[in-house]
């Protein structure tokens, strides 16, 4: 079994990594990913976080992880919802295949790997885990080392904040934190497959994306903010040396779970559906960017509604699964294509031509699981948020609906291999899909697929 080291950089875009975006000083870390075999990495449906990490380590799509997002609806119920925790997650990813081999393995930071489960090695939970009073670690005593050490964890920060100075500093004070706990464990914990995923590179790309890409419509230059993402790739590039001694004859995957574009703005999809009759209302709003609630709705008149993000989740009022539903079997398919055709015709707030896809789950996937919805849609390719909120003014919003937002993600990360015994030849590779990741990176350990 070869030993394997994952540095995953959550949001990482081929145009920075590969590229040379803003002239980011990958330090060390550039001699890896021009000595490595190179892939662009082709995201899940959606391509967010969670599906796209645990797709990638255990080679299932979405679809059939049953995994759509990070929160999902409980069809039949108009209220309940539920995170996608590591619960959730039924098939084995790579690390419980390790193990059963008998390697040993270290995980910070993988999404979703909160709550914490057995590993044959140690575990550090995700971004989604609710704070540092719950159980973070495994085995569970590896907690009280690392707050003896390094004091309170950090698991994530909040970045959709105005406050941007703030979001700056929690940002560089959780990156130190990680990059402190994955050296110590790193170099004193016993590891045959270790995986380390950076949220901070993500949250770095959404709060400060205006102040760095030129291309964004509402482009800033700041003489601290601006220099934000560049410093995050830089402090990681510099802690990769430092550690690389740790790795001796490791080979080194760089890999992300999607990329990143500057955002236009955001579209109230919930507003044009009602525009378009498909979504019926019994109250108004009171206030723009008010939450779409159950009581606001006349069920017995309503064909559709939807969820906001970075895509849109479409739900149908389907008889027999909706408490009110009207839509009988008959006609789903014809509502679906009707909503279809609408949505791909929607143009831009000054009659732009939009690139907007609609996607049937079944259309994707080679099996459905879970709680999919009826439709996902991806407004002008993703460069168009989905808000879920109404009462706004008009449909188009500049901004994101849930607070300050450069950044959506872009269809595309990267992965790059590198096997200091040269067995993995360097240069570009083409594109991988998600999840044939999982294929390359066990094949890399010498473990069958």
């Amino acid at each position: 079994m070869r030993r394997l080291f994952v540095l995953g950089l959550d949001c990482a875009p081929p145009s920075i990594i590969y590229e040379g975006m803003g002239n980011v000083d990958l330090g060390p870390l550039a001699e890896v990913i021009e000595g490595g075999e190179r892939y662009v990495m082709h995201s899940t449906h959606p391509p967010i976080t969670i599906p796209a990490w645990i797709s990638m380590f255990t080679g299932k799509t979405p679809g059939e992880l049953g995994l759509y997002g990070f929160r999902h609806r409980k069809p039949g119920d108009l209220r309940a919802s539920y995170i996608a925790d590591s619960t959730r997650v039924r098939a084995e990813p790579i690390w419980s295949k390790v193990g059963k081999a008998g390697g040993r393995v270290g995980l910070v930071g993988v999404p979703p790997t909160y709550p914490p489960r057995p590993v044959h090695g140690f575990l550090v939970t995700d971004f989604i885990t609710p704070g540092p009073e719950k159980p973070w670690t495994f085995p569970p005593w590896l907690k009280r080392e690392l707050v003896e050490r390094f004091g309170e964890y950090v698991f994530d920060v909040v970045f959709r904040s105005q406050d941007k100075a703030r979001v700056a500093r929690d940002l560089r004070h959780m990156l130190s934190k990680h990059l402190a706990v994955v050296k110590y464990l790193m170099s004193r914990k016993e590891w045959d497959l270790m995986i380390y995923v950076e949220i901070g590179v993500d949250r770095a790309h959404h709060a400060f994306w205006k102040y760095f890409d030129p291309e964004h419509p509402r482009h800033e230059e700041h003489e601290e903010f601006s220099r934000v993402i560049p410093e995050v790739y830089e402090r990681i590039g510099k802690w990769f040396g430092e550690v690389r001694e740790h790795l001796k004859d490791a080979v080194i995957a760089v890999l992300s779970d999607h990329g990143a574009k500057y955002m236009k703005g955001a579209f109230a999809v919930n507003q044009w559906l009602e525009e378009e009759g498909y979504l019926k209302l019994k109250e108004r709003p009171k206030r723009p960017g008010e939450d779409l609630r159950p009581e606001m709705i006349d069920w017995g008149s309503t064909v559709a509604w939807a969820w906001g993000g970075y895509y849109s989740r479409i739900f149908i009022n389907l008889k027999g699964r909706e408490p009110n539903g009207v839509v009988g079997k008959e006609e789903y398919w014809e509502v679906i294509n009707d909503l279809r055709k609408s949505l791909e015709r929607v143009r831009g707030p000054n009659g732009e031509v939009w690139n907007t896809k609609t996607v049937v789950p079944s259309e994707v996937y080679p099996a459905v699981n879970g709680d999919p919805p009826d439709l996902m849609v991806y407004f002008d390719n993703l460069y168009w948020r989905a808000a879920g909120t109404i009462g706004w003014p008009s449909k188009y919003l500049p901004e994101n609906d849930r607070g300050p937002d450069d950044a959506v993600h872009d269809w595309y990360g990267v992965l790059t291999i590198y096997d200091p015994e040269g067995t993995h030849s360097p240069g570009d590779k083409g594109v991988i899909r998600a999840e044939e990741v999982y294929g390359k990176l066990a094949g890399v350990m010498g473990l069958a697929e």
